[in-house]
């Protein structure tokens, strides 16, 4: 890790910049420069508690029963939790949304971190919370230590965090493992122990993946029971996988593909029509029946051997999941399921088609949205960044003359010069 910035000179920076915008300058680490004008362009105010709790209760224990990274909290207590139980920090392990799944440690530093909203289930990713070392490292793919005045939310200057993404053996980005407190966890010894638990947990997915690979060898994949083996389809991540029996497989372009079709025609699909759907090109049967063959090497049974093409159980996909939660009218939830356009790679007629009816359908749900929070997610990614109706909505809903109002109308005018359009004063 670089030498951190005096906290003096850091302070300032960041006065200057949640003030007046100016550049945070050469005391700023650039990692942090970066995520300071993220989590501006996100909109996140740093005067308030930004970290939105979105599931709590039974609904949160049963979610995080169901994902990989449960099987890794054992190993975190044991390397980080107890020798933390008097050190000065707690512990924290999210999803891949930056959701905080567990928080343990010292119950006087608990005690604390509830008061700047640090609580489980709470959102900590940076569009959500601004600066923070598990947010800024969900989105730079990084371990990170933030210290005192780098946090972009005043509330969080007084502590320091320190964390590291969780990577599933295929590669994929699980959580983020974090241990936030006072000035201790400022020290390389706190880094460097994050990173030494995070290669832990690596270790023991890795291991549990290994067995349940072994006994599920010869599973008839079913579209009920277990929700830890029922079969689930990845494409909206830069790594599309599948997981079948409890194993998450990575997927090439191709067979991502595959797989989302067959789950769009559930009735199933011939050789040719799946030709069709792969390829504004004539692709021969013969190869649509080596990829297929390919494929049914990778999920088993979940891929029938007879014609047409179909799936033998239910194929859960992310992209159910952001429509579902669209339907159910919580935007805001539907966009953190949502990290950007269905498999961008893929030139797939079918797939084209399939990721311009979600893009649509996701960006009708935030026009149609009245927080301004929604919006300014929306317009900080890259889909909506030039998306002058989004734009304009933001510049209607938020404050007149707030940071968030002043942005809106200034992305508004440079757009409307690129159109040659006169400037819009709202």
């Amino acid at each position: 890790m670089t030498e951190l910035a005096d906290a003096a000179h850091v302070s300032a920076a960041h006065e200057r910049f949640v003030t007046t915008g100016r550049a945070p300058g050469r005391h700023v680490r650039p990692v942090v420069a970066d995520s300071w004008r993220r989590s501006q362009r996100s909109g996140v105010d740093p005067e308030v508690q930004n970290a939105p709790v979105d599931m709590a209760g039974r609904s949160l224990t049963s979610y995080r029963r169901s994902l990989a990274v449960a099987a890794a909290m054992p190993v975190v207590r044991e390397l980080l939790v107890a020798p933390g139980s008097d050190a000065g920090w707690v512990t924290a392990l999210t999803d891949d949304a930056g959701r905080l799944l567990w928080v343990e440690g010292e119950a006087g530093v608990r005690r604390q971190m509830e008061g700047v909203g640090f609580v489980e289930g709470a959102l900590w990713r940076e569009d959500c919370a601004g600066t923070n070392a598990l947010g800024t490292a969900l989105a730079i793919d990084q371990p990170l230590q933030v210290v005192g005045y780098e946090h972009y939310a005043r509330k969080v200057h007084p502590f320091s965090c320190a964390a590291a993404p969780v990577h599933a053996p295929t590669g994929e980005v699980l959580g983020v493992l974090d241990v936030t407190g006072g000035p201790v966890v400022a020290s390389a010894v706190v880094m460097s122990l994050v990173r030494a638990t995070v290669a832990a947990v690596e270790a023991e997915l890795a291991r549990a993946v290994a067995e349940r690979t072994t006994r599920s060898s010869r599973l008839i994949v079913r579209s009920g029971g277990d929700l830890e083996l029922m079969p689930r389809l990845r494409v909206l991540s830069a790594t599309p996988t599948v997981r079948v029996g409890g194993v998450d497989v990575r997927l090439s372009l191709r067979h991502a593909e595959i797989l989302l079709l067959l789950a769009r025609h559930p009735a199933g699909l011939s050789a040719d029509e799946l030709a069709v759907l792969l390829s504004e090109q004539m692709l021969s049967d013969v190869t649509v029946r080596a990829e297929v063959s390919r494929l049914r090497r990778i999920v088993g049974p979940l891929l029938s051997e007879s014609r047409p093409y179909r799936l033998t159980a239910r194929l859960r996909t992310d992209v159910d999941m952001v429509r579902e939660l669209i339907a159910a009218d919580d935007v805001d939830a539907a966009l953190s399921s949502y990290p950007g356009p269905l498999l961008l790679r893929s030139v797939a007629p079918g797939v084209e088609r399939a990721r311009e009816e979600l893009s649509a359908d996701m960006r009708a749900a935030v026009l149609a949205s009245s927080l301004p929070g929604v919006l300014g997610r929306w317009v900080a990614s890259d889909e909506g960044a030039d998306d002058w109706q989004a734009w304009e909505r933001l510049a209607w809903l938020a404050p007149r003359g707030s940071p968030v109002h002043v942005q809106a109308v200034g992305r508004l005018d440079m757009l409307g010069r690129r159109l040659g359009a006169p400037p819009d004063r709202r």
